[in-house]
């Protein structure tokens, strides 16, 4: 039945590309884009071209995880940050979701005022109801999004040649898209193996190895202290404040969590910052893992967040993971050093006692 429908969605997909010949694409990545919304957008971008469309990854926040920082140089994937800028009316005859629906990307206003029409989503998370895309939509439970693009390929909507570069360096990130997403295949469900089978022979092992082995730096390496140190564990679920952090160290927060998730006594890790966005402002980012199968990412988060005044859930996640986002707004930045960890104190205390209330249990 999968294969049935990647089959259908490969069809649907060609024939939303066919026509389009010099349009020009955006092709939206979440704001910090991790390994698989990378290799998605380079996908995109590849089977685009094909069809004489020109696709531009975008991002708004900042990409600072070792990884994904050698997958984009070794790969020279074509990945733009987009800042402050608004969009100007014309330059975009639609835009692209990958590996996310809008609801950690702060793009989706500046496309709206724009009027930028939706084109496309794909993802594998489980259903945001934030975007309306008439043309073509493919959100399923999978291990990977890149799994998703790699079964298109596979069913023939781009033809892969092991002598061309660039279907090389897709296939490379493809299977780090899979490998990083699925906990190196641990979490990978048949739909995910059956799309590493079909890159196996194009994929360049030699540079997917030296994009696998990045050392973590020392900024990372400080975070994983501070979250060790500030942890508190309950009837096992671990929380852990790490304080203010500068936006190219956001990376950091989800390696702690993965980190704190290896003591015995854990099955569910989660950790959380003040990040500083590149406009100035302040924003809350968490990050969970969990080896509880009966605990759902998604679910858990929605529910012991909420969501926002306009009904937009703080947090989701897929399989084993998840993460959230709590915009300041007014109380963003401090005057002092002490107004500063007042403000910390709040924040740590509120959120320490939304998730331990979750689990039934008052902080001591």
């Amino acid at each position: 039945m999968e294969e049935l429908d990647a089959k259908s969605k490969a069809a649907q997909l060609r024939a939303m590309l066919s026509g389009r010949e010099g349009e020009r694409h955006a092709v939206i990545l979440q704001d910090f884009p991790d390994p698989d919304a990378i290799s998605c957008g380079l996908a995109y971008h590849l089977l685009a071209e094909e069809h004489g469309v020109h696709a531009e990854l975008l991002y708004a926040g900042r990409i600072s995880h070792q990884e994904n920082i050698a997958l984009i140089n070794l790969l020279d994937i074509p990945v733009r940050e987009w800042s402050d800028e608004e969009f100007a009316k014309n330059r975009y005859h639609g835009s692209v979701f990958v590996d996310n629906q809008g609801s950690t990307s702060t793009l989706v206003e500046r496309l709206d005022a724009a009027k930028v029409p939706v084109l496309a989503v794909v993802d594998h998370h489980d259903l945001q109801n934030r975007l309306e895309a008439p043309l073509f939509t493919d959100i399923r439970d999978v291990g990977a999004c890149a799994s998703i693009f790699a079964h298109y390929l596979a069913e023939g909507l781009m033809t892969m040649r092991t002598s061309k570069p660039e279907h090389r360096r897709l296939a490379t990130a493809l299977m780090h898209g899979i490998i990083s997403e699925t906990g190196s295949m641990i979490r990978a469900q048949p739909f995910d193996f059956t799309a590493a089978a079909f890159l196996q022979p194009f994929y360049d092992i030699d540079l997917l190895m030296d994009i696998l082995h990045q050392r973590r730096n020392h900024k990372v390496m400080e975070v994983i202290r501070l979250a060790l140190a500030n942890r508190v564990v309950r009837a096992g679920l671990c929380l852990s404040g790490v304080g203010y952090l500068r936006g190219e160290d956001r990376d950091a927060i989800p390696q702690a969590a993965d980190f704190l998730l290896t003591e015995d006594t854990v099955h569910t890790a989660v950790v959380y910052g003040v990040v500083t966005l590149p406009d100035g402002g302040e924003c809350i980012h968490g990050s969970l893992r969990t080896s509880k199968n009966s605990l759902g990412p998604d679910a858990f988060l929605k529910d012991v967040l909420g969501r926002t005044e306009h009904g937009i859930f703080y947090g989701g996640g897929k399989a084993g993971a998840g993460g959230f986002e709590i915009p300041l707004g007014f109380l963003s930045g401090s005057d002092n050093e002490e107004l500063a960890q007042l403000k910390w104190n709040a924040f740590d205390a509120k959120i320490r006692r939304k998730f331990f209330k979750k689990i039934g249990m008052e902080e001591k």
